[in-house]
């Protein structure tokens, strides 16, 4: 079977002179795959993240989703690609402030075409998924940090995407609530979502069960790699 998540020696550099933040990268992921990329400020996580969901393209190299090269299309298939296939959980959270949880996690399929109605009854599918289903009229005013994680993850599964990136998704919150979003990332991966965690919390990591870890742009270790040879 094809991995759903294929990266082959993908490069990106910024400025001038260029400054190389993707160095030759080659990384492949399974579908049902929960994965830690991790590395020090810097190392070049981010830009990673950027490139894997299709916010900032390859200077050379390919990005491969479900048997497409993501690279060679245009803005508008990329925004399909964004929208269909892939979920984002960002470390600031990302909600609209004024608007209740219900509508934040519906607006995560305005750009489907599905009915205001239909929005709104998935949005409700997917609060209570995240243990929310009681705070689905509650503005992000209201809510703690958790929980508004729990909504920003909520509205990144709304339309059901076959993988989920999580940027720093614990690095806003205390302790508890970290654990506690780090639990329901591993149930969610538990009922079948392939997971992509960015982090510099080697901790975190280590408790995932495959472990990437990037430095100066280039992948130094993959746990995955280890256990094969």
């Amino acid at each position: 079977m094809s991995p759903l998540l294929e990266l082959r020696e993908v490069r990106r550099s910024y400025g001038s002179p260029p400054v190389t933040a993707c160095d030759g990268v080659s990384l492949s992921v399974d579908q049902g795959e929960f994965v830690a990329i991790v590395g020090p400020s810097g190392s070049g996580k981010s830009t990673l993240l950027n490139l894997i969901g299709t916010l900032d393209r390859p200077d050379s190299g390919a990005v491969i989703i479900e048997g497409m090269d993501v690279s060679a299309l245009g803005d508008a298939e990329l925004s399909g690609v964004r929208a269909s296939l892939i979920g984002f959980v960002f470390q600031q959270f990302h909600l609209s402030p004024g608007v209740t949880a219900l509508d934040n996690v519906a607006d995560g399929l305005l750009y489907r075409g599905v009915p205001r109605a239909k929005r709104r009854e998935k949005a409700r599918e997917a609060l209570e998924k995240v243990g929310l289903g009681h705070r689905i009229e509650h503005r992000p005013h209201q809510m703690s940090g958790g929980e508004r994680q729990r909504v920003a993850i909520a509205r990144a599964l709304v339309g059901s995407p076959a993988l989920l990136l999580a940027d720093e998704p614990t690095g806003n919150l205390d302790s508890r609530s970290g654990e506690a979003i780090v639990s329901l990332l591993r149930e969610l991966n538990d009922s079948g979502t392939t997971i992509i965690v960015i982090t510099h919390d080697n901790d975190l990591a280590a408790s995932l069960p495959r472990q990437v870890m990037i430095r100066d742009g280039k992948v130094v270790s993959d746990s995955a790699s280890e256990v094969s040879q």
